[in-house]
């Protein structure tokens, strides 16, 4: 492809078509690791991370999601998630919407099934005042799979025992994670038809996971809310569900169940039956396509769900961003308020006083430093003057054997010419002076002695 010709995405468009193509290739996936930065902001979403010893994945469970989880969930607890793979378009993230979530392992099944008996029986949902009695039945409801041995079972009791007996199928998956939605779903609408006398929810024996819709709150809740008695059939005589105790009434098998609720009567015609159950499997085929298609367009359109998951899922991050900006500003303030306090303790009166004390006493140490100083320095100097003061003096002079004559009036006689015969002068020597007569004076040239 030629540069000219080549697509060219903005980021949003490149983030938008990664996350329709994770969504469609991984539109229902079972993720199991450890949890870890379990977040959980006053929205009700909750935002996680899914690690192994090797590797770690972003996750988001929104509110209506969270309603569903009944175990305590903690830092570090190992669960399984039914999630679809997604990209957060924000900040280009890969992430795991979560739909729903449970402990990992039988062993956490059987701690989540604990959890939830407790929780049930404390609000008496297992009270024998609220289960309805059993009466005799005309019609019957039953729910569910209508492919699997459970409903072949029942079926045989009934034609056996009572072929006038009508019988209303409510097809639900009975395993997987679209069974318990199904499951509820399908009481609720027995309710509102009206039609049978009595509901039969069950299935075939199999593994606590297999069972494990039967062990849902949602389908507890729907038993104990319906207003036709319900009788529990699912899995073996050895098999208990939560839906066994919230039940009217408990059957050890499917087709205990159907025995529970026929009386033996003539057998009914065998074709109508099987017309109705290859009926129900060509509807539920044809519904099963048109829900893979239904499914499929739908993952690639972006519903008003998914922008409002995404534009919580931003509010969230803003908020924990907040959160965090404001505890920053907080520490901000309150370093700025310490480093005022230590300014206003540098600037209290005493400590100021102290501090000009120290310095008076320097300055004075100083000054009292410079003197000595300056004194030294002028005695020093004051002796050198001394010195050549004395050295030009001429009294120093006339140690060395010579004289200064002044005349009378005080001037110094430098010339012969200065003085006549007969002048008085005086003759200053080292020690003493003389008082002299001039008897004669000799100009400058005058060579006689």
């Amino acid at each position: 492809m030629s540069a000219s010709s080549a697509a060219v995405f903005t980021v949003s468009q490149l983030n938008q078509r990664a996350k329709q193509l994770l969504e469609i290739s991984f539109a229902s996936i079972r993720v199991e690791g450890e949890i870890s930065n379990l977040s959980r902001p006053s929205s009700g979403h909750w935002y996680f991370t899914l690690k192994d010893s090797g590797a770690q994945v972003r996750c988001a469970m929104f509110r209506s999601r969270v309603a569903g989880v009944r175990f305590g969930v903690k830092e570090g607890d190992k669960v399984e998630l039914r999630a679809k793979v997604s990209l957060y378009e924000n900040r280009g993230d890969y992430q795991l919407i979560v739909d729903a979530m449970k402990p990992a392992g039988e062993g956490a099944l059987l701690q989540a099934f604990e959890q939830l008996k407790r929780m049930l029986a404390a609000e008496g949902l297992f009270a024998s005042d609220y289960k309805k009695p059993l009466q005799p039945v005309r019609r019957v409801a039953i729910v569910t799979s209508p492919s699997g041995a459970a409903i072949h079972d029942m079926l045989t009791v009934f034609k056996r025992r009572n072929p006038a007996l009508q019988i209303d199928i409510y097809p639900t998956q009975v395993q997987g994670r679209d069974a318990t939605a199904q499951i509820v779903a399908a009481i609720q609408r027995a309710n509102r038809d009206q039609l049978a006398d009595a509901i039969i929810v069950g299935r075939g024996g199999g593994s606590l996971e297999d069972l494990w819709c039967f062990n849902e709150e949602a389908v507890a809740r729907a038993i104990f809310h319906s207003q036709l008695p319900v009788v529990s059939a699912v899995g073996h005589e050895t098999d208990v569900t939560i839906a066994d105790f919230v039940a009217d009434a408990r059957a050890p098998t499917p087709s205990a169940a159907a025995e529970l609720l026929s009386s033996d009567q003539q057998a009914q015609q065998l074709r109508l039956r099987q017309w109705q159950q290859r009926l129900n499997r060509a509807w539920q085929q044809q519904l099963q396509q048109r829900q893979q298609q239904v499914g499929y367009l739908f993952s690639r359109m972006r519903t008003p769900q998914q922008q409002l998951n995404s534009a919580a899922q931003q509010l969230d991050q803003l908020e924990m961003r907040l959160g965090n900006a404001l505890r920053q500003q907080q520490q901000q303030r309150q370093h700025q308020l310490d480093a005022l306090h230590q300014r206003v303790l540098h600037q209290h009166p005493v400590r100021q006083l102290k501090d000009y004390q120290q310095q008076l006493s320097l300055l004075s140490k100083q000054l009292q430093h410079g003197i000595r100083l300056n004194i030294d320095g002028a005695s020093q100097q004051l002796q050198q003057q001394v010195k050549l003061l004395h050295s030009l003096s001429p009294l120093q002079v006339l140690s060395r054997g010579y004289s200064l004559t002044q005349s009378e009036d005080g001037q110094v006689v430098a010339d012969a010419s200065q003085v006549n015969a007969g002048e008085r002068l005086h003759t200053r020597l080292h020690q003493g002076w003389l008082e002299c007569e001039v008897i004669r004076s000799h100009p400058p040239g005058d060579d006689a002695q």
